[in-house]
C-alpha cells in the first residue's frame, strides 16, 4: 500500500513537473525566434519584432488591432472586475496617447494602452494563487502568443521578400486557367459593381482576426468557470501561422495585382482584372523589394476555413457568421487580386489538414485520422508540385486539370467531414470512424 501511494505520487509529480516543463519549453522557443528574428532585421536595416514590440510600448504602435485582440483574449480568462478595469485602463490609456500625441504634433496612432494594460494584468496575475492563476496565466499567455506571432509574421514577409527575389506567378498564373482563372473575373464582376461591395469586401478582409477573436472567445467564454476546451480556433490559427508561410519562401507569389495589375510598381507583364496575359511559357520573373511573397498558399483562405469549421458547433448566429466571413473572405482575395484561384484551393487543403491533425485529441491518432492527414498532405504537395511543373499542361487541357484539382478538394473536403461532422449512424459515419456502437450492430 505504501510502494503504491509512493508511485502515485511520485507520477503526479512527474505531471506537474511535465507541465511546468512544456510552458517553460515554449517560452525559452519564443524568445529565441524573436531574437534571431531581431538579429536578421537588424542586420538588413528592418524593424524587426522585438524593436517593434518596444514601439508599441512606447506610443508609436504599428497594428491598434493586435493589442486590443491580444487584451481581449487575456481577458477571457479573468474575473469580471479585473476584466472591466483591464479594459477600461487601456481604453483611457489610449485616448490619453491620443492627446499627447495631438498636442506635440506626433504620428497619431493607437494601441500603446492595451499594450501597457496587457502587461499591467500580466503583473497582477503573478501575484494570484491556485486554478484561477493558472487559468488566467492560459489565457494571457494566448493574447501575448497572438502579439508575437504578429511581429514575427511581419518579419518574416521581409524574409520572404530578400529570399524570393524571382517569383513564380506565371506558372500560376497559366495553372489557374484550369480553374477559369477566378481572379480576373472577380476582379472585373467587382469593378462593375461599384465601391460599396468593395468597401463591405475590404472590411471582411482586414478584419479577419477580428472574427476569429469572436469565435475564440464564444468557444473560451466558460474557462473562468470550467475546465479549458481540449482544442479551439486559437490552436489551428496559430499552427497554421507556423506552417503556412513557409511556403512563401518555397514557393515565392506576389499575386494578379501586383505581377499583373495596377501594383506591380512598373514590373507588371498584363493589365489585371481588364484583359488575361497571353502567356504559354512561363518562367519566373524578377520582382520588388517591397512586394510579399505571400501568395502561395492562402492564408486568408486557410483562416477563414478554420473560422467556418469551428464556428459550425455554435449558435445560429455564429454559424451564419462564420459562412458569411468564408464567401466574402473568398472574394476578396479574388476580386482585389491578392491570390489566384490555385492558391485558395491550396489554402483550403491545408486548413482542413490542419484542423485534423489537432482536433479532438483526445481521440488519439487512429487510422481515420491519419487517413484525413495523410490525404490532406499528399493533395497540398501534388497541388504545389502541378502548379510549378505542370502549369502549361493544366493551361493546355483546363478542363481535365481542373476537375482533378477541384475533384482533390472534394477529396479531402468528404473525408474530412465524414471524420468530424458525419452523424453517428449509416456507412459515411462507419467509414469516417463515427458510428456509435449500436449502429456497429455491437452491444454496449
Amino acid at each position: 500500500m505504501v510502494d503504491h501511494e509512493v508511485n502515485v505520487s511520485g507520477s503526479s509529480l512527474s505531471s506537474r513537473a511535465g507541465n511546468r516543463l512544456v510552458p517553460a519549453a515554449g517560452l525559452i522557443v519564443a524568445t529565441a525566434l524573436l531574437v534571431a528574428a531581431q538579429v536578421w532585421a537588424s542586420s538588413h536595416d528592418m524593424l524587426g519584432p522585438l524593436h517593434s514590440l518596444l514601439d508599441d510600448f512606447l506610443g508609436n504602435p504599428q497594428s491598434a488591432f493586435v493589442s486590443w485582440a491580444g487584451l481581449a483574449l487575456a481577458c477571457v480568462g479573468v474575473p469580471k472586475r479585473a476584466r472591466v478595469i483591464s479594459l477600461s485602463a487601456a481604453a483611457v490609456l489610449d485616448l490619453l496617447m491620443l492627446g499627447i500625441q495631438t498636442v506635440c504634433g506626433w504620428h497619431v496612432s493607437i494601441g500603446t494602452g492595451p499594450t501597457l494594460a496587457l502587461t499591467g494584468l500580466l503583473v497582477t496575475v503573478a501575484r494570484w494563487r491556485g486554478e484561477q492563476r493558472r487559468t488566467a496565466l492560459r489565457a494571457i499567455a494566448f493574447g501575448v502568443l497572438l502579439i508575437m506571432a504578429s511581429k514575427l509574421a511581419d518579419t518574416w514577409l521581409m524574409v520572404s521578400i530578400v529570399d524570393g527575389p524571382q517569383v513564380l506567378d506565371q506558372y500560376v498564373q497559366l495553372a489557374d486557367r484550369a480553374l477559369g482563372e477566378p481572379a480576373w473575373v472577380v476582379g472585373r464582376i467587382l469593378e462593375a459593381l461599384g465601391p460599396i461591395p468593395s468597401n463591405v469586401l475590404h472590411v471582411v478582409y482586414i478584419q479577419l482576426p477580428a472574427a476569429a477573436v469572436v469565435v475564440a472567445a464564444w468557444q473560451l467564454r466558460h474557462v473562468t468557470t470550467s475546465p479549458w476546451p481540449r482544442h479551439n480556433l486559437l490552436r489551428t490559427f496559430l499552427l497554421l501561422g507556423v506552417i503556412g508561410p513557409l511556403f512563401y519562401v518555397l514557393f515565392p507569389v506576389v499575386g494578379p495585382v501586383f505581377a499583373y495589375g495596377p501594383l506591380g510598381h512598373g514590373l507588371q507583364v498584363g493589365d489585371w482584372p481588364d484583359a488575361l496575359p497571353a502567356l504559354s511559357v512561363p518562367s519566373s520573373m524578377r520582382f520588388d523589394a517591397e512586394t510579399a511573397r505571400n501568395c502561395m498558399p492562402s492564408m486568408h483562405t486557410a483562416w477563414a476555413t478554420a473560422l467556418f469549421i469551428h464556428s459550425r458547433t455554435g449558435p445560429r448566429w455564429l454559424r451564419w457568421a462564420g459562412t458569411f466571413w468564408l464567401i466574402c473572405t473568398l472574394l476578396a482575395t479574388l476580386g482585389f487580386g491578392y491570390h489566384y484561384g490555385a492558391d485558395l484551393v491550396a489554402g483550403a487543403v491545408l486548413a482542413m489538414t490542419v484542423e485534423s491533425a489537432l482536433r479532438e485529441p483526445e481521440r488519439g491518432w487512429d487510422r481515420y485520422r491519419v487517413r484525413v492527414v495523410a490525404l490532406g498532405v499528399l493533395v497540398f504537395g501534388g497541388l504545389l508540385l502541378s502548379y510549378r511543373f505542370l502549369a502549361v499542361t493544366m493551361a493546355d487541357h483546363p478542363i481535365p486539370a481542373g476537375i482533378a484539382v477541384l475533384g482533390a478538394l472534394a477529396a479531402v473536403w468528404f473525408t474530412f467531414n465524414a471524420l468530424w461532422f458525419t452523424p453517428p449512424h449509416g456507412r459515411l459515419a462507419r467509414w469516417g470512424g463515427r458510428a456509435v456502437p449500436e449502429t456497429l450492430g455491437v452491444s454496449r
